[in-house]
């Protein structure tokens, strides 16, 4: 729900030109969900020795949640049978991508 400000307008988040800065790459994103798991996993470990079953079923279930989205993250190539999954529509996978520059 938006609240207004004093002039009667919708108070909202400003959009300014750095807010690209703000998306996570498939790297960064990987890296903060392996230092989730890592955590997840030593609380589970934590709660096995000390906590109620409750306890550990939570964190059972939030470390496998977490295994599944570190999954789903993780890049795979694009080819011809899975360029329309992932694009939406049907196309071929670009072949001959012009590699780095050649060296000295």
């Amino acid at each position: 729900m938006n609240s207004t400000d004093q002039s009667g307008d919708v108070a909202g988040r400003e959009k300014v030109d750095e807010d690209d800065h703000d998306l996570l790459t498939f790297g960064e994103a990987g890296e903060r969900l392996r230092l989730e798991i890592a955590a997840a996993a030593t609380e589970l470990e934590r709660l096995r020795h000390d906590g109620t079953p409750a306890e550990v079923e939570k964190a059972d279930t939030r470390l496998t949640a977490l295994r599944a989205a570190a999954a789903r993250n993780s890049a795979q190539p694009i080819n011809d049978s899975n360029f329309e999954k992932f694009f939406g529509y049907p196309g071929k996978a670009k072949r001959n991508l012009p590699g780095p520059p050649p060296g000295p």
